[in-house]
């Protein structure tokens, strides 16, 4: 006679601190984890985005999670990395206070998200985890940016990626 043995679903999380409150990406969106690089600003762009980077031929976008969330910015410090996520055919780099750690959680510890946690409106949230005496809240990466700042991001990538050849004379 057979027995099934039910496995459960796991999910393993990059968690990162942003001031006091801990928070995730599932592993499977995330491509890299840097420490910051030199970023070159642009101009007229939304506040949060701080600029771009070359990270080994590729131009990424970096923008500041603190500023994104309306969280007071800080002094860097030795912690400080960038996540650097894909979604939608893009590369986007999130400036975090710390990577804490990569866990894995059973898909059961993750609730759904409250209307706000945080400061943070659900719409960011892909749920809460519950893990011990830790509450980690899961960013859905698709939808930290509206669709307008999606738009804006793909129109400036289109711009930092052009070439003196293929820039059309004003």
């Amino acid at each position: 006679m057979e027995r099934e043995i039910a496995v459960e679903q796991e999910m393993q999380l990059v968690v990162f601190r942003l001031a006091s409150e801990e928070f995730a990406f599932e592993i499977t969106q995330v491509r890299e984890i840097i420490k910051p690089p030199s970023i070159t600003v642009l101009p007229n762009v939304s506040e949060f985005i701080e600029g771009v980077t070359n990270i080994r031929g590729e131009i990424i976008h970096i923008i500041s999670l603190r500023k994104r969330f309306g969280v007071p910015e800080t002094e860097r410090t030795a912690e400080t990395r960038v996540i650097i996520v894909e979604f939608d055919q893009t590369s986007v780099g999130f400036v975090v206070d710390a990577v804490t750690e990569v866990m894995r959680i059973p898909a059961s510890a993750v609730k759904p998200p409250p209307r706000t946690i945080a400061g943070l409106h659900s719409e960011f949230l892909k749920g809460v985890a519950q893990v011990e005496d830790r509450l980690i809240i899961l960013l859905e990466v698709g939808k930290i940016l509206t669709s307008d700042e999606q738009i804006e991001l793909r129109n400036l990538e289109s711009i930092t990626n052009e070439t003196p050849e293929t820039r059309e004379d004003q």
